[in-house]
């Protein structure tokens, strides 16, 4: 389990704090939307574990839900997940609850799973031009073994507290035997474990871990749906600061995924994901679920008791889907 929350900490981190720089003056951007059916694929290459895996896909428009598989078939480690947002605005703050989950396989621990839940956030700053993403509320890691990650996060307040900061408490039930994991997502943290005398040691610094970069294929090899070519001439037009070419670009992908959408109304068919399928009821996230349910007395927004689940997944190791 505390392998799983360092981990995690590390998502945060490269998903909504390594993607703009304030020292250079930096700030988030109004992500493109992505279009149904669109996928993303890369690896990452490491001496150490060898070769990770990603597949995304986007599974649904309205709402918009996209659907990830990672893979280190090495290490034996698997991870399937969905997520979206449903968001809501005040004068100078977007609220954004993310809904979905991931579940992580140890299929040489006996197939040990865990359910993560993912947390909300709000995108600050809007007022002043430089809009800056801060994780709220609270995030759990539920264990097949038993065990439960209780992460909270909170921000610097007018007075006191501190930008990124999260405090999670790891348990099997015994109070006396908690682990206790504090600091930020976005920097240092340190952990208390039974037995140290409430002395916090060094757990885990992101900034000190060396980002491995990712391998994706050239444009000119991928499919028409793949990111990286679907919008690749938005993104090199907005790269020439050429907006009028963007915003013309933009609108014949949109307009495309319209004609699309109403061909497939004409005809009476229904689209379906290449690479995911959706498994409802699923058991293993329904297992956990409940756990978590039952120690905590909280739900987390999701899609009922289902899951977008990769389809070579169920393949080789599951016949789950439906």
């Amino acid at each position: 389990m505390v392998a799983c929350v360092k981990w995690f900490l590390s998502t945060l981190s490269g998903s909504f704090a390594s993607r703009v720089s304030k020292q250079k003056g930096e700030y988030e951007k109004k992500p493109y939307n992505p279009v149904l059916g669109e996928r993303f694929f890369c690896t990452w290459d490491s001496a150490r574990v060898g070769q990770t895996r990603l597949a995304c896909e986007q599974v649904s428009h309205h709402p918009p839900i996209s659907a990830f598989y990672i893979e280190n078939a090495a290490a034996g480690v698997v991870c399937n997940g969905h997520n979206g947002q449903k968001s809501r605005f005040s004068a100078t703050t977007i609220y954004v609850d993310q809904v979905g989950h991931a579940i992580v396989h140890l299929l040489k621990r006996h197939n040990e799973t865990y359910l993560f839940t993912l947390p909300s956030l709000s995108v600050n700053g809007l007022w002043y031009g430089s809009p800056t993403p801060e994780l709220q509320g609270t995030s759990y890691i539920q264990s097949s073994s038993g065990y439960l990650a209780t992460i909270d996060y909170s921000t610097r307040g007018w007075l006191s507290g501190e930008l990124h900061h999260f405090k999670a408490v790891i348990t099997n039930g015994d109070p006396d035997r908690q682990i206790v994991i504090e600091g930020q997502w976005t920097g240092a943290s340190t952990i208390i474990r039974p037995g140290d005398g409430k002395i916090p040691q060094p757990f885990y610094d992101v900034t000190a871990i060396p980002v491995v970069p990712k391998i994706v294929k050239p444009y000119t090899e991928q499919h028409e749906l793949e990111s990286r070519r679907l919008w690749r001439k938005v993104t090199d037009a907005l790269l020439a600061r050429d907006y009028s070419t963007a915003s013309a670009e933009k609108s014949k992908i949109e307009n495309q995924q319209r004609a699309e959408r109403k061909g497939r109304a004409e005809k009476g068919e229904r689209w379906k994901p290449t690479f995911f399928a959706w498994v409802e009821p699923d058991p293993v996230y329904t297992m956990l679920d409940e756990q978590i349910e039952r120690k905590t007395k909280d739900k987390h927004a999701d899609l009922g008791k289902a899951s977008w689940v990769a389809v070579e997944f169920l393949d080789r190791h599951e016949t789950r889907s439906n």
